[in-house]
């Protein structure tokens, strides 16, 4: 029952409903005791002395108990669908609450069709249960009792005599849920590893065609549908195996009320009305056992659905913030970031910066080069507190960033990211998502400061036009450039620029770098690049190799100096060096002709 205690904070809100479903189903179980004793006043007081007289007065009481019975009927399943539906409400939006919250650690690892399948199926699963299957549960209970009561006041030892099976079908029900449970553990996992290989064919459909790799994809999915297919055969084993078991149980109840009941009537120590009744009376008592097993079988998926949602609303959150931590505004601070011994390893990997050292006094850029693993992204992650840093601090105008709230940090820092990510809206909504209040005029500015203006006035309803999935529909080059424009309009304290121009041509990367020198005036910037252009302006450039910093100093200096820095500027540049070599070299002989 340890679900059920952890998601008490869920459905004891709405316990008026739960109340209200199981009161109505208890009035109708009891109702449901009228039926039999009816039967047994028909028989015994109405056929057998002939008393005809009573028949329409007894079928007015029959018709009355069925209609109130289907009232409360109604009652219970009115709450009760109520109460599901407000349980999965609050812990869909509690689920949804907590992924905002989660930091990077945890999606570095999780799976989103994992996490679909939590937010949907097993929620589904959690709602049936909360809102029907814990009340028939009781109900069951309570029509064993109310049942028992009845035929042990009509014949106690003919009540011990059929009901002498009903341990072995107890014992065989709990049986089942314990095999059960781990089948359907399984089967919920498979499910989520089916969804998330759906979900990623989805997102990634153009590579999978790019590479003509159908039915390599076509293969995976079968062979995970395969692992869900075999999870469902054997949960049907199971129920294969116990069910008929039980079944038989309750059948031998009844065979033995029959003979037993029989003899009895015979030897006149039954009435025929009274065995009626308990015939009656006994199927009012198997009736709900022998359903133990699909009560069993919802509790059972509930009991696998409720562990994985709160495994997810359990989660540890690895970023947060501390006890009264400092709010800072634009207003408030300056933008003097230092980096002091930093040191940083992922989970389960070897450190991805060792010892790093930066200070970047306010409005400063810091450029950063180096190999893909080098750390450079790293660093600024640990900058916007995707993760912590745990040796060394990084300070904002002094005050060590495990000390600011979170929220407040990531608001002074606009990043544009080498993967840029837009959602399914408007060019207009996607620039001011970083916004609450903005005028069109300061979507526009911003869309010609990145070079984004002219293309989306070209487009059948400009800004107004919806991007597709994960702004499918647009270059790469055009995605880019309207992330740079979220950016801009979010007049940040700190820029942070990660290969932001690595899918433009070099002659846009200029006009863009022209409308960066605007905005990054007074601002303190970080970029990262891979082009030596988008660095040679900087005021100090790191040079980055294994998580270590390797060279540092402005573009003249490294140039003046052997080491990676000038290796890159080599390699990037060699055409241009070997163009202008050339000319030397042919100037050379001009004017040695000329003095000839």
């Amino acid at each position: 029952m340890d679900v059920l205690r952890q998601l008490k904070q869920f459905y004891w809100a709405e316990r008026k409903f739960l109340f209200a479903s199981i009161a109505a189903l208890m009035c109708a179980t009891a109702l449901g005791i009228v039926y039999p004793n009816l039967l047994r006043y028909l028989i015994d007081d109405v056929i057998t002395p002939r008393r005809f007289d009573l028949v329409p007065a007894l079928a007015f009481t029959v018709v009355g108990v069925v209609a109130f019975k289907g009232c409360l009927q109604f009652v219970h399943g009115f709450f009760g669908g109520r109460l599901g539906n407000r349980v999965a409400f609050s812990l869909r939006n509690a689920s949804y609450d907590k992924l905002q919250t989660l930091s990077f650690q945890y999606y570095d690892k999780a799976k989103t069709g994992d996490l679909m399948s939590r937010l949907t199926a097993d929620l589904e699963a959690i709602r049936n249960f909360i809102g029907f299957g814990f009340a028939q549960i009781l109900n069951m209970v309570l029509m064993v009792i109310f049942g028992g009561i009845m035929m042990m006041t009509i014949h106690w030892q003919l009540t011990l005599i059929t009901l002498v099976t009903i341990p072995v079908l107890i014992f065989t029900a709990l049986r089942f849920e314990k095999n059960i449970h781990p089948a359907f553990r399984e089967m919920r996992q498979a499910m989520s590893n089916l969804t998330t290989a759906v979900q990623e064919n989805i997102t990634g459909v153009r590579t999978v065609k790019s590479f003509a790799r159908e039915s390599h994809e076509v293969t995976k999915f079968s062979t995970r549908s395969e692992a869900y297919q075999k999870n469902q055969v054997g949960a049907s084993a199971i129920w294969a195996k116990f069910f008929p078991v039980m079944e038989l149980s309750a059948n031998i109840s009844a065979v033995i009320l029959l003979v037993a009941g029989g003899i009895l009537v015979i030897n006149g120590e039954l009435k025929l009305g009274e065995f009626v009744a308990f015939f009656s009376l006994i199927w009012y008592i198997i009736g709900p056992m022998w359903g133990l097993g699909f009560h069993i079988n919802n509790y059972t998926q509930f009991k696998a659905s409720g562990e994985r949602v709160l495994e997810l609303l359990n989660e540890h959150i690895h970023v947060k913030n501390i006890e009264n931590a400092v709010e800072v505004t634009n207003e408030t601070i300056k933008g003097h970031v230092r980096f002091e011994n930093v040191t940083f390893s992922y989970p389960d990997k070897s450190p991805a910066v060792t010892n790093i050292n930066i200070d970047a006094p306010a409005g400063s850029v810091i450029g950063m080069l180096g190999a893909t693993g080098s750390g450079k992204s790293t660093l600024i992650q640990l900058l916007m507190r995707a993760y912590t840093v745990k040796q060394g601090a990084i300070t904002l105008d002094g005050i060590d960033i495990r000390n600011l709230d979170v929220a407040s940090l990531r608001r002074q820092i606009a990043p544009v990211f080498q993967e840029t990510f837009l959602f399914s809206a408007s060019i207009r909504d996607n620039i001011a998502y970083g916004v609450k209040e903005v005028t069109n005029e300061q979507i526009e500015h911003a869309a010609k400061l990145a070079k984004a203006h002219d293309f989306i006035m070209e487009l059948p309803l400009g800004y107004d036009t919806i991007v597709g999935e994960r702004g499918m529909g647009l270059s790469g080059g055009q995605k880019q450039r309207i992330a740079i424009a979220r950016a801009l309009i979010k007049n940040p304290r700190i820029l942070v620029l990660d290969d932001a121009t690595s899918a433009v041509d070099m002659e846009t990367e200029h006009e863009i770098q022209a409308g960066f020198k605007e905005l990054m005036a007074g601002r303190t910037t970080f970029v990262i690049a891979h082009r030596i252009s988008s660095l040679r302006h900087a005021d100090e450039i790191i040079v980055l190799d294994k998580g270590v910093i390797v060279q540092r100093g402005k573009h003249a200096d490294l140039i003046a100096e052997n080491g990676p820095y000038r290796d890159t500027y080599n390699i990037q540049y060699a055409d241009f060096l070997q163009t202008e070599n050339v000319a030397s070299a042919l100037t050379t002989q001009g004017q040695k002709r000329s003095t000839v």
